[in-house]
């Protein structure tokens, strides 16, 4: 079997599948405890105040640093989230602002991985970081 980095490279090949497909988003790196994933603001992401709903920031992390966890382990084992914590920093528009989450794996254990996250906008600003923790189930 491949190792965790060996099927994301399969499986995204560039771009994002599943829920990422629904946000647009774009692979920008992939290696063993780091994950950059962007994507770019549109009309429906809105919230009722005209901003990025918080949801979106939300997905983006999850999935980067969730894709980081996946990318460190071998051959044969899987994880999934437990916890995920995400603080809000500014409010993004709505026209076309470019996203770029990382995420990377803190500590990869035998049963639990942590993580951390950091959304950032084409200027660089902070607009979200948060940290997770996965459970991971090593090969039988």
């Amino acid at each position: 079997m491949p190792t965790g980095l060996d099927q994301l490279k399969a499986l995204l090949d560039g771009r994002v599948t599943g829920i990422g497909s629904l946000f647009g988003m774009t692979v920008e790196t992939l290696e063993p405890g780091r994950v950059v994933f962007t994507l770019r603001t549109r009309p429906d992401f809105g919230n009722p105040l005209g901003t990025l709903h918080g949801g979106v920031c939300s997905t983006l992390l999850d999935s980067a640093m969730g894709c980081a966890v996946h990318a460190s382990l071998p051959d044969g084992a899987g994880y999934t989230t437990l916890e995920l914590k995400v603080n809000f920093v500014r409010p993004v528009r709505l026209d076309g602002v470019g996203l770029r989450c990382e995420g990377t794996t803190i500590h990869l254990g035998g049963r639990i991985a942590t993580t951390e996250g950091r959304v950032t906008d084409e200027e660089g600003r902070l607009v979200a970081h948060g940290t997770s923790t996965c459970m991971v189930f090593r090969p039988a």
